[in-house]
């Protein structure tokens, strides 16, 4: 005789797990569903697609009358139960008693409501059903209606998109700091919140609601800060909780959830329960693979097949269309724990991997989710990850051999994908240019720009010229520093340290270098690397310097130079004004032009008059602006809180300071810092190797920027609440630069191949590191910070300023 089962809810988990039942043990159970809503199962995941008009519900309909009528079950749709006598094994509705044999509770969850002021007027709607989203879409069908959703998680923003799609003006609340927190990282978030915001939909983070607004239905949403936004209706979509209230009034174990064991039995053996409103293990559910692996466990059980639930590792995926992103698992910072980034500002595209103990335990990605399900398939079953850890970014075309073969997982890539980020080379254009016969990576570069400005994707095009060419493509080896050696400029900075190498002939003898004295291009390297790793040992040697640092002046096309005093922060006096005009007359300087740095530049100044000229800038104490060196050039800054009205902080005043405290330090290459007073950036500092932005809370500082033949927005470093914390935080950043960068290498570049993760550990987490970084910048700057015109020129050093005869470092600068 068949058992009596009835099954409370008629969504998604029990809908499956009569599926896996019907399967399992046709025809043992004469089943009753009940539902709350008037219609049996539908993909309530698919909901958006019908809110956005991309999908009828027709279409979600995932089991219709003539499967219910073709598997014997008894539907009681639109009709509640409102209780469970356990003693006498009977479910209470409006029509009466169902007895049953087996009962299994699958009641699903409930959408919280804010308790604010209005929270009941008419228009205030929860997204949790069929009849929600008619509503919405009713609400969307008046010409100009406005929305505002509460919640800037998952059911929030597809809320959003869909009524956004409908035509809505559309803006979405969200308390925390960036959107949906649970199952992204800040800069996942940040991605996203930008992607919904080119769709026209406008996101408030930070946002507490105060009150909803409106008499006899809804008219806007008021937040605590006094920001109001008009609406016609609101969605909250602030979070779920489990609907345990039919289960708790017949005294079955709840907590959070109604509480089952491993075989999805509650408190009474013959009840079970699956779905949202489940609590095993202490964790409760609000995705659907956990919901179906329940399903199948409960199916089991009830056909007394051994099955056991041990809990679920969940993935999130956003629906809605265009906009690509994955997470899954434990994200969260920790120090068990270490991380791998990808970012690909140029498309948008950011994936980061969570490591503990060789093994996944969070994958969080956007913009390119290819590899979700492969990244997924690791994290859940626990793989050791140690053989593939250096390539395991990149998928599994890179991590699915052993051994790793990079050659096949980037022929494997699509040949629209993007090879070159900078310049916006896809694969096919490479591949065709291979083909046209560019077998090098010089002609590569030469007929695609690939590879030819940051460099980060040189490996990525010589794989591809590896693998399209074959045998008949020779790889290129590391570049050495010149033709003096085989050493790296990486090899040649280790050496240096690791055997305490304290001279340029030093150097030279225990390398091997092949000539006796190098060449005009390892000299002015070697000389920085050596100047920058001993200063009290090593003595800076001039010849070993390009033509405008030796002469403290930039040379110009016609072989004059400029000159170019220092003016700390931009800030100057109407006697050093004074002092730069009587020069350019006394001198006949020819062009006196204000530069970009906020300084006055004088053009046209012959060599042989350097000194003199300088003697006279000296006398009314301005120094060398350092505008030829590879070191720090500027600081710009604006007026800040001493004359503008939006200031937030004293800028031009920060901007002296750090100013004062680096010029003449020796960097791999030019330094130009900006700090500005307020967000209005009037200083230009987010296109800067340093750069400032000054708020109400204090500075945050950003590393990393161009404005060359780059254009490159600065990276944030760092948050200080105070000046004195920003200029560590600077000083840090610039001696971690000059202690690992190569010679002639931005900081953008250095940052780019080190990673501003690692550059932020070091200079931002680590306190005492950071703290040793600025006093070995310090000592460095007792050696070398000195005007190279304070000392008059002796007859000895008088032939400095003679034509030169060698003119060998000239021409190569």
């Amino acid at each position: 005789m068949a058992e009596k089962l009835v099954v409370i809810g008629a969504g998604m988990a029990s809908g499956r797990m009569l599926e896996e039942l019907f399967a399992t043990a046709p025809g043992a159970h004469e089943v009753t569903l009940f539902g709350a809503e008037p219609r049996g199962n539908y993909n309530r995941i698919m909901l958006s697609p019908v809110l956005s008009g991309e999908k009828t519900y027709d279409e979600i309909v995932t089991h219709d009358a003539a499967w219910y009528a073709a598997n014997g079950v008894t539907c009681r749709f639109g009709e509640p139960v409102t209780g469970i006598d356990r003693a006498r094994r009977v479910v209470v509705s409006a029509t009466g008693e169902t007895p049953y044999d087996r009962l299994v509770i699958a009641t699903g969850s409930a959408p919280f409501i804010i308790p604010v002021p209005g929270h009941a007027l008419p228009g205030v709607l929860t997204y949790r059903d069929l009849d929600d989203t008619e509503a919405m879409i009713a609400a969307a069908a008046k010409p100009g209606a406005r929305a505002v959703v509460i919640g800037g998680g998952l059911l929030g923003l597809e809320a959003a998109a869909g009524l956004r799609l409908r035509g809505m003006e559309v803006t979405v609340l969200h308390l925390m700091p960036h959107l949906m927190e649970r199952q992204l990282d800040p800069a996942a978030g940040y991605l996203l919140q930008k992607e919904l915001e080119t769709r026209g939909i406008r996101i408030h983070t930070r946002a507490n609601t105060h009150e909803i607004v409106g008499r006899e239905r809804v008219e806007a949403v008021r937040l605590d800060d006094g920001t109001e936004y008009p609406a016609d209706i609101v969605v909250m979509a602030v979070g779920i909780r489990p609907d345990t209230g039919l289960a708790k009034a017949a005294g079955l174990a709840c907590g959070r959830g109604l509480h089952v064991d491993d075989r999805m039995i509650t408190s009474d053996g013959s009840i079970l329960a699956v779905g949202e409103c489940v609590e095993h293990r202490g964790q409760c559910y609000g995705l659907v693979a956990p919901l179906y692996e329940m399903a199948k466990v409960a199916a089991k059980t009830l056909a007394g097949e051994p099955a056991e639930y041990a809990g679920s590792v969940t993935s999130t995926k956003l629906k809605v269309t265009g906009v690509d992103l994955f997470s899954a698992g434990d994200f969260a910072e920790g120090d068990d724990r270490e991380e791998i980034v990808f970012r690909d500002p140029a498309r948008g595209v950011y994936k980061r991997l969570v490591i503990r103990d060789q093994r996944i335990i969070g994958a969080v990605m956007y913009g390119d989710t290819a590899d979700g399900a492969w990244f997924f398939g690791l994290l859940k079953d626990a793989a050791d990850i140690a053989e593939m850890r250096d390539t395991l970014i990149f998928g599994p075309a890179y991590a699915g051999g052993a051994p790793l073969d990079p050659m096949a997982a980037v022929a494997a890539l699509p040949d629209e994908a993007e090879i070159c980020g900078c310049n916006g080379v896809c694969k096919s254009t490479i591949t065709e240019a291979i083909a046209g016969g560019a077998g090098s990576l010089d002609a590569v570069r030469a007929g695609t720009r690939a590879s030819a400005s940051c460099g980060s994707c040189t490996g990525l095009v010589e794989q591809l010229l590896a693998a399209s060419l074959g045998d008949a493509y020779a790889a290129p080896a590391a570049r050495p520093v010149c033709g003096c050696t085989d050493l790296t400029h990486e090899d040649v900075r280790r050496l240096i340290k690791a055997r305490a190498l304290k001279s340029m002939p030093a150097v030279m003898q225990e390398c091997g270098w092949r000539t006796s004295c190098g060449c005009h291009v390892c000299r002015p390297a070697l000389n920085y690397y050596l100047l920058a790793d001993w200063p009290l040992d090593y003595a800076d040697d001039p010849q070993s310097r390009f033509v405008n640092e030796r002469n403290h002046a930039n040379i110009q096309k016609d072989g004059t130079y400029s000159v170019v005093p220092r003016m700390w922060g931009g800030i100057t006096t109407p006697g050093e004004l004074r002092a730069i005009a009587d020069a350019a007359e006394k001198f006949a300087v020819p062009t006196v032009k204000v530069t970009g740095g906020q300084r006055i530049d004088l053009l046209g100044v012959a060599k042989e008059d350097l000194p003199a000229i300088w003697a006279d800038l000296n006398a009314a104490g301005l120094v060398s602006g350092h505008a030829y060196a590879k070191g720090l050039r500027t600081v710009k800054t604006c007026v800040g809180t001493d004359h503008c009205r939006f200031g937030t902080q004293d800028s031009t005043g920060l901007g002296v300071a750090i100013e004062k405290r680096m010029w003449g330090a020796w960097t791999p290459h030019k330094v130009k810092m900006a700090v500005s007073g307020c967000p209005r950036n009037c200083a230009e500092a987010t296109c800067k190797d340093v750069g400032v932005i000054c708020v109400d809370s204090g500075f945050e500082v950003g590393v990393a920027g161009a404005a060359g033949m780059d254009l490159r927005e600065t990276e944030p470093l760092g948050k200080t609440a105070t000046a004195a914390e920003a200029i560590e935080l600077i000083v840090a950043f610039v001696q971690l630069y000059r202690e690992q960068a190569k010679y002639l290498d931005r900081p953008y570049k250095w940052v780019a191949k080190v990673g501003l993760d690692w550059v932020r550990e070091q200079v931002v987490d680590d306190l005492e590191n950071r703290r040793a970084l600025v006093a070995r910048f310090d000592l460095s700057q007792r050696v070398f910070q000195k005007d190279p015109w304070a000392e008059r020129a002796t007859p000895e050093t008088e032939a400095r300023w003679r034509p030169l005869a060698d003119l060998t470092l000239e021409a190569a600068e």
